[in-house]
C-alpha cells in the first residue's frame, strides 16, 4: 500500500499493519547475516581479519565466482555501486591477495577483475554454503514473485545505503 515518504518534515510515518508483518521478519535475518565469518574457511576469514575485511568486500566475491573476469565498469554495475565505490573494494580484495587486476586486452582502457586461483576453491565453497537459504527461497517462487523480490530487496538495499550514509547505489544500474 503506497504511502506519502514524508507526511510531515520533522516525522517519518509509522508503518501499516502489511509492512509491520515484513519489517517483523527482518531481524529474523540478523543471525544467518552475523554467523557469515564463521562458516568461512579458515584462509578466508584469516584474510578478511588480516586486512579488516568487511561483508561489503566479501559481496564482490559471488559476482566474480559466477562470472570471471569482470571489468570493474561491469562489477560496478552489478553491485548497484558506483565506479569509485567498486574500484576502492577491489583495490582492498588485491591487497589482501584474494583478487588479481589485470589489464583488459581487447581495451587497455579496462581494467579486469578476478578472485585469484589459489583461493578460488575456498570462495567457491562459503560462497556455496552461504547461498543455499536464498536459493532454495528463490527456488520456491514464481519467476513473477522472484522478479518482485529482487526488485523489493533491490529498492530496499538502496535506501538503507541513503539513510547511512553509504556509498550511493547507482539508479541507473540496471535497476
Amino acid at each position: 500500500m503506497p504511502h506519502d515518504p514524508a507526511p510531515g518534515k520533522d516525522r517519518p510515518r509509522l508503518p501499516t499493519p502489511e509492512e509491520t508483518e515484513a519489517i517483523g521478519l527482518v531481524p529474523l535475518l540478523s543471525p544467518y547475516i552475523r554467523q557469515a565469518r564463521t562458516e568461512m574457511p579458515d584462509e578466508l576469514r584469516a584474510l578478511f581479519e588480516a586486512h579488516s575485511l568487511t561483508a561489503r568486500h566479501g559481496a564482490v566475491l559471488p559476482q566474480l565466482i559466477a562470472e570471471a573476469p569482470l571489468a570493474v565498469g561491469e562489477l560496478a554495475r552489478r553491485m548497484r555501486l558506483s565506479l569509485s565505490t567498486t574500484s576502492e573494494l577491489v583495490g582492498a580484495l588485491n591487497r589482501a591477495g584474494l583478487v588479481e587486476r589485470r589489464e583488459d586486452p581487447a581495451n587497455r582502457r579496462r581494467t579486469l577483475v578476478a578472485v585469484v586461483d589459489g583461493h578460488r576453491p575456498a570462495v567457491e565453497a562459503f560462497i556455496a554454503t552461504r547461498s543455499q537459504p536464498l536459493l532454495r527461497a528463490l527456488d520456491s517462487l514464481s519467476p513473477r514473485d522472484r522478479a518482485g523480490f529482487v526488485a523489493g530487496l533491490t529498492a530496499w538495499a538502496r535506501e538503507t545505503q541513503q539513510a547511512g550514509g553509504g556509498a550511493p547505489v547507482d539508479r541507473s544500474a540496471g535497476s
